[in-house]
């Protein structure tokens, strides 16, 4: 019955006129009874207790975190690297790139980055896709709200409801106690048979049994109601009674189109549904995108440390340079049978001898690159091709998807609709049934005092106005609920009762 009606977005809305975001803000009166809930209350601790609810906020946590990530791909990615090398025998010094013979301990340091100038407009779809991902999962949860507000709403309804039919039943013992009552004075005096007072009795043990069912169906609601606030059965809980009034049973003022129309418009199942769609095309593009050319930019520094390395050498100092005549100890002329030396004219930058330590040899050895590459995908086993024809299948299946999900959505609506209908046709005739059958009891009361009928006749009355008082409880909350279900379909306010 109601449990098909998945798509409420009700229920604070339904019974107090509360929004959503209210609800969940809303804390326990102080000044109600201890243990004493407000359907706002209820469904505000079931809310935070589900853990069905739990983990549809994590999936969308999770979902936000990947869409604010692919945001950032647009960006360059940095690194930096750093490595320890110890080399022993003949190697190749890392600074003179020549052979030596000894031991060599060497370190390399490098930072980099790359950014990705063009690539298929994957970027831009996966962020289109990612978002669409991020929505749809957002309004899953708005839909797993509205099913546990609905289910806590219907238990919280079960317990008005048998509370009021509690009241109902002890006024039929009461009732019929007073009448055995009177009929015990009316025996003892010889006025009537004792067999009327046996009747009597019977009907008060009856009326009686009424009663305790009536308490056990409230116990028994109850305890759904609390394992839906997931609180232990063993706990003692009331609810605030809801103020409802008698059903007008004025005809409803939209057709079964119009609220078809507008449900779609506003349930959170058809977005989500509708979001699904839009994220698959997206999904088509990036798949297509991955057979396109990629055009990178990447770059880094550079610079490393050799034990080998001198540790002085000759450091210009920038003040230009010096000319000297160097005479050459094994060139010579004969100049006169006297030998005389080749005098060699050099030219070198002023400067002096230095220590060559650690940073020293960093810096010296630094050294930059930036490099533009392009790739162009020719061939990769059909790779490309397959995925986009997954993509569009997996676009059919979403489509496929939202077609049912309409069809869901107008099932519920009309047989919401015949519900309401249907509701209303029984209470209307429960209200006249009990206008009639309370004018047969009053006639019944007073023949059975002045002995014109027998007790099985006066508890057949009594028994039958009993009866269509604990049906017209039922009809009028079934009549009330299935309106409401239909407001809230059409997006109205629902406080109005």
């Amino acid at each position: 019955m109601f449990h098909s009606l998945r798509y409420s977005a009700l229920i604070l809305t339904l019974f107090c006129g509360m929004t959503v975001p209210e609800t969940v803000k809303a804390q326990q009166n102080v000044s109600q009874p201890a243990n004493t809930y407000s359907l706002e209350d209820c469904i505000r601790i079931a809310l935070e207790t589900n853990p069905q609810i739990k983990q549809s906020e994590i999936t969308v946590k999770t979902n936000g975190n990947t869409y604010e990530q692919s945001k950032w791909q647009r960006w360059p990615s940095i690194s930096f690297s750093a490595s320890q090398g110890f080399r022993s025998g003949r190697n190749i010094d890392p600074f003179t790139n020549q052979f030596v013979q000894q031991n060599v301990s060497s370190n390399n340091y490098q930072l980099g980055g790359q950014v990705t100038l063009f690539s298929g407009f994957q970027i831009t779809n996966n962020i289109k896709f990612n978002n669409a991902n991020y929505q749809a999962s957002a309004k899953d949860l708005e839909a797993t709200r509205n099913d546990i507000m609905l289910n806590v709403a219907l238990a919280y309804l079960q317990v008005v409801t048998n509370e009021e039919l509690i009241i109902v039943a002890q006024r039929q013992v009461d009732a019929s106690l007073l009448q055995v009552e009177r009929t015990e004075k009316l025996v003892q005096a010889g006025t009537l048979a004792e067999s009327n007072l046996l009747d009597l009795k019977s009907q008060l043990a009856n009326d009686e049994l009424t009663l305790v069912n009536a308490q056990n169906n409230l116990e028994t609601a109850k305890l759904n109601l609390k394992q839906l606030m997931n609180m232990p059965g063993s706990e003692v809980i009331n609810v605030v009674k809801i103020a409802v009034k008698d059903p007008t049973m004025q005809a409803y003022d939209a057709t079964i189109q119009e609220i078809y129309e507008t449900a779609l418009t506003n349930l959170p199942q058809m977005k989500a549904a509708n979001m699904r769609i839009e994220a698959s095309k997206i999904n088509v593009d990036l798949a297509k995108g991955a057979g396109m050319p990629t055009l990178t930019l990447n770059g880094g520094v550079y610079t490393a440390f050799s034990s080998a390395a001198p540790k002085q050498r000759f450091v210009g100092d920038g003040s230009g340079n010096t000319t000297i005549d160097v005479p050459s100890t094994t060139d010579y002329v004969i100049i006169d049978n006297k030998q005389v030396p080749i005098v060699q004219r050099v030219t070198a930058p002023n400067g002096s001898i230095q220590n060559f330590r650690y940073f020293n040899q960093l810096d010296f050895n630094r050294n930059s690159a930036i490099n533009l590459n392009l790739t162009i995908p020719i061939f990769n086993n059909f790779r490309t091709k397959y995925n986009v024809a997954n993509a569009k299948l997996q676009q059919q299946t979403y489509e496929y998807q939202a077609q049912q999900v309409q069809l869901t959505i107008r099932k519920n609506v009309e047989q919401a609709y015949i519900d309401m209908t249907n509701s209303a046709k029984r209470y209307s005739a429960t209200v006249n049934q009990v206008r009639a059958l309370t004018e047969t009891f009053r006639v019944s009361q007073v023949r059975f005092d002045v002995g014109a009928i027998n007790s099985v006749e006066y508890n057949i009355a009594k028994a039958n106005l009993d009866r269509a008082n604990g049906n017209l409880v039922q009809t009028k909350y079934d009549y009330v609920f299935r309106t409401k279900i239909l407001d809230f379909y059409m997006n109205r306010p629902l406080s109005d009762f």
